[in-house]
């Protein structure tokens, strides 16, 4: 008989043996009446059997730690003492009724940072203490949630499922993962069994020094003295890895165009110093362009790549210089205004050269201007604002001062002004009117008159003479005609109206005065020469009235006709006008007195009452007047300034007469 009892079960009735006495022909059951005895071997097991042939179990089988199956002989035994041994078979069925249990006793692993999806990290195991006798079919899990690993679900192995970055955070400060492993024996509501594991993250060198900013900038005047310290690198740069053995790192490899003359003071501190002053002015180099290597120590020793630019800023060491230790320039005096005389030039040893600007600080002043000269401020022209007048000032003298921003200097500059022919003759009277008989002797000096020249550029042994219109048949001529500033009018040939060579009896000379005279023929062409006007108004009395002689060969005409320049027209126009105001003003008060006296004295009666009859007068004859008109031609033979205009007037010291000159 085979019996199967599942472990777990409480003791209890597990089989009932029945047997019978083939003597006694009647079958014995299990009642008190029996008189079978039954008994079992081996007693060791946890059966037993009642006297009824039941079978009961002693104890609560558990099949992983019970024998799985017994063998139990029952003998049963009769009064007389026969007896009959059977077997029965028992199974232990197990049942799940255990959790499964790890087998993995490794709590705490450690992997490197930055593996590869894939990398195996644990292959964690356990047991199901049911399945004693065959492979155990159990469930894995993690329980927490976990970014970084995986674990198969069949055969417990954990592996990296995301990157793990030592150096990122939250694993650089907490570089400890903990997860919760579960192992269950049945995919749905089996035993299970939780353990817990940590993985420690190591860090690797996996990253190279970094600098921020990677490219520097640095200012330092020149002529700064070797060893002064310009850039500390070690403050800009950092690497962040997290263990102190992979984050440790060099500077070194400085190179670039001028790097002999920097140099790092050490490695460790990549503090980069001056080796030796830079002078501008000798080297002309502004800007240094350098490389230094930051390293890691550990391997793989990652670098990076600085970049530092280093510019020297000049320093305003030298004043300027002029070319000239002073300026002399010669300007003929007619040069145009706005015309450049000359240019000063200043240097500055600087490098690079510092803008230079010029500029008039002293002299160069007249009574009208203050400044009648001007400098450009960046080329260092200097030009005339003003004409110049060599007889008023000859030399003029200039400070001209050339600044680059912070040191000046100056220098001397001397503008000659050179003569030149720019005047006229001025000559006075320089407008004449007179009247002359027709019968005046040749070589006559007309009425004495003469002429007086001046020139304020030119000798009075420069002028020269002559009538270059209206003189018709040439009648008159200038004594001396060169050579003297006085020269007097003459009368060069006799009029002849009689047989009609002459028929003009006013002449009008335009006289030329000429500053040429000591010039010779060809350099009359070539030189500057200026030329003055006067002008004679001569009118020829054919029949005089009365002739005076005055001096041997002259004769003045005494019937006089008062001449007045053209430039005096105002002077009869004033007095017709106030004439005719005062003849009208005294008509009107004569009117007014008849007026009065006509009211005042009524006409006196005859004696008989009646009143006079008006006889009309007889009118009176009229007489023929006859007006003679004195001519006067007025000699201006004086010339002064009038105190309040300060312009200058003739006036004759005989009459008085005055006229603007």
């Amino acid at each position: 008989v085979t019996i199967y009892v599942l472990e777990g079960t409480p003791p209890e009735c597990i089989y009932s043996v029945h047997a019978a006495d083939p003597e006694k022909a009647e079958l014995k059951t299990n009642s008190s009446l029996s008189s079978f005895q039954y008994s079992l071997l081996p007693t060791s097991v946890p059966f037993s059997v009642l006297d009824s042939g039941a079978i009961f179990t002693t104890k609560k089988f558990d099949y992983e730690t019970d024998p799985h199956s017994y063998l139990l002989n029952i003998t049963v035994t009769d009064p007389d003492g026969l007896n009959s041994t059977k077997t029965v078979n028992i199974n232990i069925i197990n049942i799940n009724d255990e959790s499964p249990y790890f087998t993995t006793k490794q709590r705490i692993f450690r992997i490197p940072e930055e593996q590869t999806p894939g990398t195996v990290v644990a292959n964690i195991t356990a047991k199901d203490p049911d399945d004693e006798d065959s492979p155990s079919r159990l469930f894995y899990s993690i329980q927490s949630s976990d970014r970084y690993f995986s674990i198969n679900p069949s055969t417990g192995v954990l592996q990296v499922t995301g990157r793990i970055d030592r150096d990122a955070l939250p694993l650089r400060l907490h570089p400890n993962i903990s997860l919760t492993v579960r192992v269950e024996d049945s995919p749905s509501g089996g035993h299970t069994s939780e353990m817990q594991i940590t993985i420690i993250i190591n860090d690797i060198n996996d990253n190279s020094p970094d600098c921020s900013p990677s490219t520097f900038g640095r200012e330092v005047n020149e002529n700064t003295p070797a060893g002064t310290p310009l850039l500390d690198l070690r403050n800009y740069c950092e690497d962040i890895d997290v263990d102190p053995s992979n984050n440790q790192f060099n500077f070194t490899g400085l190179s670039g165009f001028g790097s002999n003359n920097f140099a790092l003071e050490s490695t460790v501190s990549g503090r980069l110093t001056m080796t030796e002053s830079i002078d501008l002015e000798n080297q002309g180099v502004e800007v240094y362009s350098l490389t230094v290597r930051v390293q890691d120590i550990a391997y793989p020793h990652y670098s990076n790549i600085i970049y530092i630019y280093i510019r020297i800023k000049p320093v305003n060491e030298f004043f300027p210089v002029f070319n000239n230790l002073s300026y002399e320039f010669n300007v003929p005096e007619i040069t145009k205004v706005g015309s450049s005389i000359g240019r000063v030039n200043a240097r500055d040893k600087d490098w690079p050269p510092s803008v230079i600007t010029y500029s008039i600080v002293a002299g160069g002043g007249t009574r009208d201007y203050t400044n009648i000269f001007w400098i450009s401020p960046t080329k260092g022209d200097v030009k005339i604002l003003a004409r110049l007048d060599y007889e008023t000032t000859q030399k003029h003298f200039l400070t001209v001062q050339a600044s680059d921003g912070e040191k000046t200097e100056t220098v001397s500059v001397t503008v000659n002004v050179l003569e030149v022919n720019d005047e006229e003759p001025v000559c006075s009277p320089n407008f004449y009117s007179f009247q002359i008989p027709v019968s005046l002797a040749v070589g006559t000096n007309i009425n004495g008159f003469r002429i007086q020249c001046q020139d304020r550029d030119s000798d009075p042994r420069s002028f020269r003479y002559f009538i270059n219109e209206g003189n018709v048949n040439n009648h008159f001529t200038f004594s001396p005609s060169a050579g003297s500033n006085i020269s007097r009018l003459i009368l060069a040939s006799r009029f002849d109206y009689e047989s009609g060579l002459d028929t003009n009896w006013i002449y009008t000379l335009r006289v030329y005065v000429t500053d040429d005279n000591l010039l010779s023929a060809r350099d009359r062409t070539t030189h500057l020469t200026k030329t003055g006007t006067v002008t004679l108004s001569i009118r020829v009395i054919p029949n005089p009235t009365t002739v005076v002689t005055t001096t041997p060969g002259f004769t003045d005409v005494t019937e006089k006709e008062n001449l007045y320049s053209a430039s005096a027209w105002y002077v009869p126009f004033v007095v017709t006008v106030g004439g005719l105001l005062l003849l009208g003003l005294l008509g009107y008060l004569g009117l007014l007195l008849a007026t009065w006296l006509r009211t005042r004295c009524p006409p006196a009666r005859r004696a008989d009452g009646t009143a006079r009859i008006k006889v009309p007068e007889k009118k009176k004859p009229k007489k023929e007047v006859v007006v003679t008109m004195t001519k006067l031609n007025t000699v201006f033979d004086g010339e002064a300034r009038d105190p309040v205009t300060g312009k200058m007037y003739e006036f004759n010291t005989q009459s008085g007469a005055r006229r603007w000159k």
